[in-house]
């Protein structure tokens, strides 16, 4: 089933504190593990999601230029934590603090990504569904995606130097 396919229901998903969603990916995004909670949350068999790309979880209100910044991160190597909005099989979503780093082989080039995610704060979750609305109303404010994601990442830039932080210090002041 496509992820264009699926309608968000409006429904959030929930997760126990102690339960981890675990995932990793190859170069190119595509899911190479699961576990059993990211099953569970997701809604998806593991014959379902093994080797689909990652993006068949991405809700719609997910801003682009936060993923722009997430694999900016990873490709360069360095590990990120964000807040992201996942969208599951039937339409519910869930959020999670995520956690997510390179996967160097012996070489030490980048061979795959790995996603560690925890129960997000809630005060972060309210604070980055706004922050994530002005993005996205930027991002649709174009019919050219690439200057909307131009014009989202130029808001995002201006509210991290408002702030006097980098992204890796930003998002830890949501649950402030």
């Amino acid at each position: 089933m496509s992820r264009l396919a699926i309608k968000p229901t409006g429904v959030e998903r929930f997760f126990e504190e102690n339960e981890i969603i675990v995932s990793k990916t190859d170069l190119a995004g595509r899911v190479t593990y699961a576990n059993e909670v990211f099953l569970k949350i997701a809604g998806y068999t593991e014959e379902e999601i093994l080797g689909a790309p990652h993006s068949i979880i991405r809700h719609p209100d997910m801003p682009r230029a936060v993923f722009q910044v997430l694999w900016d991160t990873i490709e360069a190597g360095k590990e990120i934590f964000a807040y992201v909005i996942n969208m599951a099989k039937n339409g519910d979503h869930y959020w999670v603090l995520a956690h997510v780093t390179p996967t160097f082989g012996p070489d030490g080039k980048i061979v795959g990504y790995h996603s560690n995610r925890r129960v997000p704060d809630r005060n972060a979750v309210t604070v980055a569904a706004d922050l994530y609305a002005q993005l996205r109303a930027v991002e649709n404010e174009h019919p050219d995606r690439r200057e909307g994601l131009a014009a989202s990442l130029a808001l995002l830039g201006q509210a991290l130097a408002d702030t006097g932080m980098p992204y890796e210090e930003f998002v830890w002041t949501l649950a402030a």
